[in-house]
């Protein structure tokens, strides 16, 4: 089995926005910082920055995260969203309010053609998401 799952690169606050994933989605937070990394060559201003994070869900998947390492200027994210999908509209709907707490929301949740509740939205640390439900449909 090959499994595709997002690395999500953050403009230093990648702690603070995996623990709100963390609290939001559910599951294990496992995060490392610089002081963490064995042998490490971490200049001693990128101590505290997370090199790399993890967040295994509640439901079998997880993804990655890390602070903007590169000494070229953090590019922002775009051009992707991270694409949740639950079982039910509810829990769907009560996901994608708690991520646009503080974002900006470019669709709001509704049924659409292909799902019985959808909605688009960027989250206060600039993580483009897509939540839906897969309710009522059969594969």
């Amino acid at each position: 089995m090959i499994e595709v799952n997002a690395y999500i690169f953050f403009k230093g606050n990648c702690a603070e926005a995996m623990r709100f994933y963390e609290k939001t989605l559910g599951g294990k937070l496992r995060l490392l910082t610089g002081k963490d990394m064995p042998e490490s060559n971490v200049p001693p201003q990128m101590a505290d920055a997370i090199m790399h994070g993890r967040l295994d869900l509640d439901n079998g998947g997880f993804f990655m995260a890390s602070d903007w390492m590169s000494p070229d200027p953090y590019p922002g994210m775009g051009g992707f969203r991270v694409s949740l999908s639950y079982p039910t509209v509810a829990e769907a709907n009560r996901i994608f309010d708690a991520l646009a707490d503080g974002g900006s929301v470019q669709l709001p949740f509704q049924k659409t053609f292909w799902s019985p509740g959808f909605g688009m939205l960027t989250d206060r640390f600039g993580t483009p998401w897509m939540v839906g439900s897969e309710e009522g449909e059969h594969h």
